[in-house]
């Protein structure tokens, strides 16, 4: 075959790929499956989850500065009991401190050098009958800071940041703060629905799956990487923001 066919070649090979769309990928072809839980969970069976390929999963831990979910310590020590990394999330709540927040979650989570990193999870609350507050970006990336900053220094672990799609387009766009970022996208994938955000590290794509071991619908997440980068990304190997 001559240069110059071989140069014709693969300029209409780099043409054809620009001009094709190629599909998205869909949770199905992620390696890693995990969960997200809280009360309304019930009682679980982690070993039933662990069967059925659950890798990892977030339990609910508290809320603003005095609510703690009352399943978080059975779900915290079974699901280690089962083998399963887990690590504990908070709900922001925006009529309160983040340092406020960060020291009532210290208070009820306890200090596992095992456990995934601690989680943020910044979202507005529509449904609160007692805050309706929405602070403007510069409060709210100030608070998270407080939050971020006292978490990490108690665990020693960068905690990651959980957001959805309208909270992120409404205050976190061009953040870019060095912290993992968990992305709720049910209705695609998380590149049509959050600008400028590719770099993700857990995507939740579903509040209805099924799982063994727990009744009714349960959130189900995918890591992106590869069973190895997991396995990397779980010894702290991979992390970044």
């Amino acid at each position: 075959m001559t240069r110059h066919v071989l140069a014709l070649l693969c300029s209409f090979f780099v043409a054809a790929c620009a001009v094709y769309d190629f599909p998205d990928p869909t949770p199905e072809d992620f390696a890693i499956h995990g969960i997200d839980v809280s009360r309304y969970q019930g009682d679980i069976d982690w070993r039933a989850a662990k069967r059925d390929d659950v890798e990892f999963a977030f339990i609910k831990a508290t809320e603003g500065g005095d609510y703690a979910d009352p399943k978080f310590m059975e779900y915290w020590y079974k699901a280690k009991a089962a083998g399963i990394p887990r690590g504990a999330y908070h709900f922001y709540y925006f009529c309160r401190t983040g340092l406020e927040q960060a020291q009532w979650f210290i208070e009820n989570v306890p200090y596992d050098p095992d456990a995934l990193p601690p989680v943020l999870d910044m979202e507005w609350n529509g449904h609160s009958k007692t805050c309706k507050k929405r602070p403007g970006k510069d409060e709210v990336i100030r608070e998270m800071k407080a939050f971020l900053h006292t978490v990490e220094a108690h665990y020693g672990k960068k905690p990651i940041i959980y957001s959805s799609v309208d909270f992120h387009r409404e205050r976190l766009v061009g953040e870019k703060n060095g912290y993992e970022f968990w992305l709720r996208s049910v209705a695609s994938h998380p590149r049509h629905k959050y600008d400028g955000r590719d770099g993700w590290t857990f995507w939740q794509y579903t509040a209805e799956g099924e799982v063994d071991g727990i009744d009714g619908p349960v959130d189900r997440n995918v890591f992106y990487g590869t069973r190895s980068e997991w396995e990397e990304w779980l010894t702290g190997e991979r992390r970044s923001g």
